[in-house]
């Protein structure tokens, strides 16, 4: 065997597994159909400005060692994702926190907000246990939507203004026809705080994300343009183990039938001014907004005066619609039929021998950056073990 690992895809866990191996010594190939390394991270350079030609990331973590790590091999910037909500040309902060309470009711005490939260709670579940008294099981009312869920968690403002145009636009399905797991808790936050998340690290990589995965890939050998499955039987014979990131279904050939995904569209815009819309997210949550959100990609970077020493920005109009065959896969669909059929495919994973099924697509699981990168280390530790 030529090589010890073949590493099929070089997003941050085909990435890190090749750091970790090349780093123990070990013989790695990493190859990618697409024409650039960094899966999903990558960034293409337009006028001096690092796009997230995937779709924006905000790298975020509790954990000190994985934050360690990635600062062992670039610097990040100091970055908070703080994005605002535009409901018909009104602006709300986001998370919702007593910012956003303020905008909506000009309540500006804690007590205030609450109390405006209980009574739209209660007026909805009043409403429930009328309209719907089959559904009440021992004296509690079970939601029987994602509409349901969300109105008996935050009552009807917050919905109607910030939810529920977003979430049919991110589905493609109205709320009423949404599960009610998929919103099992919403964030309200009685403090005027704009950080959206309650990690203790966030930023950016200076530079870019393509920094972080040069740095990942550096002396390790890769091919792009090449695709696993234009000679499988070759690229299996070339390594003693495969670390597969590709689609489940795929490297099985869909022999059970194809998962579902939901999938983004970008319309990415380069623009003669410095700063169009003062934030790097906004969420445009009407639903007659056929977008859902638009990135201005130079806000992740560039803060203060640096905005304006580039005369130039990037916005990217983002899309959610429905995954077909073709198309790129982002985010599973972990419906009960997905989530059956997916289970199905990690039992034959698991029969395989010497493959690692690793990241987002190959274990079918939303993922963010930190714990992709927590689960390739784990999956190296544990391959070198055996």
């Amino acid at each position: 065997m030529k090589y010890d690992y073949l590493i099929v895809g070089s997003g941050l866990f085909g990435a890190t597994f090749a750091y970790m191996a090349h780093k123990a010594g070990k013989k790695c190939l990493v190859i990618d159909r697409r024409p650039q390394l960094g899966g999903n991270v990558y960034c293409e350079d337009i006028d001096g400005i690092h796009v997230h030609k995937y779709g924006a990331h905000i790298f975020h973590t509790s954990n000190k060692e994985i934050w360690n790590f990635v600062n062992s091999l670039v610097e990040f910037n100091r970055y908070t994702n703080s994005p605002v909500a535009n409901y018909k040309g009104k602006l709300y902060n986001l998370p919702f926190n007593m910012n956003t309470f303020y905008q909506m009711w000009g309540v500006t005490t804690p007590d205030k907000a609450q109390a405006k939260i209980d009574e739209q709670r209660r007026e909805a579940l009043e409403q429930f246990k009328t309209n719907n008294p089959q559904f009440i099981i021992d004296g509690k009312y079970e939601p029987q939507n994602l509409e349901e869920q969300a109105l008996l968690l935050v009552g009807k403002d917050i919905y109607e203004r910030l939810i529920k145009g977003y979430t049919e636009k991110q589905w493609g399905r109205n709320c009423t026809d949404l599960p009610a797991f998929i919103i099992k808790r919403l964030p309200v936050r009685l403090v005027f705080d704009n950080n959206y998340f309650n990690d203790t690290y966030q930023g950016i990589p200076v530079g870019g994300y393509n920094v972080l995965v040069n740095k990942l890939l550096e002396g390790v050998e890769t091919k792009i343009n090449t695709d696993f499955f234009a000679d499988r039987k070759g690229f299996e014979g070339l390594a003693s183990k495969i670390v597969y990131t590709g689609q489940l279904d795929e490297y099985f050939d869909y022999k059970l039938g194809h998962l579902n995904f939901r999938t983004v569209r970008f319309e990415t815009e380069e623009m003669d001014t410095p700063n169009y819309q003062g934030n790097a997210v906004v969420n445009y949550t009407a639903r007659d907004v056929p977008y859902t959100r638009v990135i201005e990609h130079k806000h992740f970077e560039m803060f203060g005066q640096a905005v304006y020493d580039n005369p130039k920005t990037v916005v990217s109009r983002e899309y959610s619609t429905e995954w077909k065959p073709g198309m790129e896969p982002y985010y599973p669909v972990n419906d009960e039929k997905n989530n059956r059929l997916a289970d199905e495919y990690r039992s034959l994973a698991a029969k395989e021998e010497n493959v690692i099924f690793g990241g987002r697509l190959a274990e079918y699981k939303y993922y963010d950056m930190a714990p992709v990168i927590e689960s390739a280390i784990r999956a190296f530790h544990k391959a070198e073990d055996k």
